[in-house]
């Protein structure tokens, strides 16, 4: 996610901190390399000025350049306007008014607004809401259907229009509002329909819509490896038919960040959600500051914590904690942690949330293939219950049968072997053993 950025952005952090004293001279070196990443990132380029403009009159203060750790200061300063930049705190969804709440999802075809009606339906019902979906795109039929199926996969309410209520979207409109309020569902999840490219046709097809609905949300849907077309796409949406909120889709595949951000300071509404992945629980709870941190290297622990609790089995871990203490870490616990980890999302996701510096400052140079993870799977599930309990007792000869019947080349069987034992080291030591004497037994 915005690694491309992140690394340039990473090596100017490094200069910094390289520097005993901050001055005019490397003030403006380090600027011209953040200006340089934010260029390359297709970041509009007035809110690279802006951007460039705050850090320079906060940074060369006469305060900052005098404090015993100067290049700490101007870090701290970086990070504050990229926060900034991208929308400050986090902002809440509004649910306010009789019931239903009603969101209406807008943006240009093929960004991903159908999908994202989806995974803000099951975001939604996980916090014990009642959501009900309705397509209200006359121009795509498929859609319908395709939110029909959403909603099915996910055990949530559609409401459905008849083909006559299609000639009529007006009245369906009413209608929908109408169920919604007898049956006590809420929030109401419009989708609406999308072109291409932006026309007047579609702005007055959405105008009619919203102007029905009185929707608490109107939500532009965009997809972030557009870049600066997401962002006049959205900008355009904002001055025809108003906008209340950002849901970026895409986020864990753009490289560069342009859209994320630009969209907040040239629309001036923030971003609420991100999707980080194809799946319907792949819909995030966008933080500026913990994006901001996890841009500049200092990575995301908060996230990754809420991450492990939503998955995590409070009794499975205790167990697994003593277990640790006993030191009778197993193979098969191993796979058990494997498991827990893939429900999180991808390896590389998860360290991108680790900060670049201190005991994890290495861990951008660990090549993360997910490929690899699922191989070792295969690999521990071809072996015998006694082997995954003693590892030791795997020669030569069980290695070959163990390679065979998963299918893995006995090199990987191998490399298996060995980080497990690396990590058995590891957790012998005190500092690890530390942690683990907090849980019970």
């Amino acid at each position: 996610m915005l690694d491309q950025l992140s690394e340039r952005l990473q090596k100017a952090m490094k200069f910094l901190r390289g520097e005993g004293k901050i001055t005019g001279k490397n003030m403006e070196e380090a600027l011209k390399m953040m200006r340089m990443a934010f260029l390359e990132a297709d970041v509009n380029y007035k809110v690279v000025k802006d951007f460039e403009a705050g850090i320079k009159e906060k940074a060369l203060d006469e305060k900052v350049m005098q404090s015993l750790t100067p290049a700490q200061q101007v870090i701290k300063i970086i990070k504050d306007e990229l926060t900034s930049l991208l929308g400050n705190e986090e902002k809440k969804l509004d649910l306010s008014g009789t019931p239903p709440s009603k969101f209406m999802l807008v943006g240009l075809q093929g960004s991903g607004k159908t999908t994202t009606c989806g995974k803000l339906g099951k975001l939604v019902s996980k916090q014990g809401k009642k959501p009900l979906f309705v397509s209200i795109d006359i121009k795509r039929p498929a859609a319908q259907d395709q939110l029909k199926i959403i909603a099915h996969n996910l055990n949530l309410a559609f409401y459905e229009l008849s083909k006559e209520q299609m000639a009529k979207p007006t009245k369906a409109i009413k209608n929908a509002i109408e169920y919604a309020r007898k049956q006590a569902f809420s929030p109401l999840i419009v989708d609406t329909a999308g072109r291409l490219h932006v026309d007047e046709e579609l702005m007055e097809e959405l105008k009619i819509v919203r102007d029905i609905l009185q929707p608490n949300e109107v939500i532009y849907v965009g997809d972030a490896m557009t870049g600066q077309d997401a962002v006049k796409s959205a900008q355009v949406f904002e001055e025809k038919i108003g906008l209340t909120s950002i849901i970026l889709t895409k986020l864990d595949g753009d490289a560069r960040g342009g859209a994320a951000l630009s969209i907040v300071s040239v629309t001036g509404k923030p971003i609420k959600f991100a999707g980080v992945g194809e799946k319907l629980d792949q819909l995030e709870v966008f933080h500026p500051d913990r994006m901001a941190s996890r841009i500049l290297g200092m990575g995301d622990m908060l996230t990754l914590i809420e991450k492990a609790e939503d998955e995590a089995d409070i009794q499975e871990a205790e167990e697994m904690a003593k277990r640790l203490k006993r030191q009778e870490f197993s193979l098969e616990d191993f796979q058990k942690q494997i498991a827990q980890m893939k429900k999180m999302g991808s390896f590389s996701q998860i360290l991108n949330m680790m900060p670049k510096a201190g005991p994890f400052k290495n861990i951008s140079k660990i090549d993360v293939d997910d490929t690899k993870i699922l191989h070792f799977e295969a690999i521990i599930n071809s072996m015998t219950p006694a082997e995954r309990d003693n590892p030791k007792i795997i020669n030569g000869s069980r290695r070959s049968r163990i390679a065979r019947g998963s299918g893995c080349p006995v090199s990987e069987v191998n490399q298996l072997l060995k980080q497990f034992s690396e990590m058995k080291k590891m957790m012998k030591k005190s500092a690890f053993q530390k942690i683990l004497s907090q849980f019970p037994g």
